[in-house]
């Protein structure tokens, strides 16, 4: 037993538990900064998948005009959970579709762009 002319009592009881729910709780910042990311390059390929496929349905239908073109490329973004924000028809007769895609995913908003046509046409 202490007597009291040995002043207050100084340890460091308890302290482990202070520095373990520090650690804890950067861990978890750590975890969900990673699932943020995770997330984000998720939309990003959703977006290039819908992209890629749309402008490869508008320049199936290209030769049938920009507007049916641009049209199907809607749909098929649609269908993927996207939507197409830009689509243009160009190429020596039209047959290179060119568009950007857009996917909504939480907070975040990813554009992709995507070209499709023949071999030839298509790399600029």
């Amino acid at each position: 037993m202490r007597s009291p002319s040995e002043g207050p009592r100084r340890d460091d009881r308890g302290s482990a538990t202070v520095w373990a729910v520090a650690c804890s709780a950067l861990i978890s910042l750590a975890c969900l900064a990673v699932l943020a990311l995770a997330q984000v390059v998720e939309v990003r390929h959703r977006a290039a998948g819908a992209a890629d496929l749309a402008a490869l349905a508008g320049a199936d239908r290209a030769l049938a005009g920009p507007e049916r073109a641009c049209a199907l490329a809607g749909e098929v973004a649609g269908a993927q959970g996207a939507r197409v924000v830009r689509c243009a028809v160009d190429g020596a007769w039209g047959e290179v579709v060119d568009l950007t895609a857009e996917v909504r995913a939480g907070p975040y908003r990813v554009r992709v762009r995507s070209r499709a046509g023949p071999p030839a046409a298509a790399v600029r």
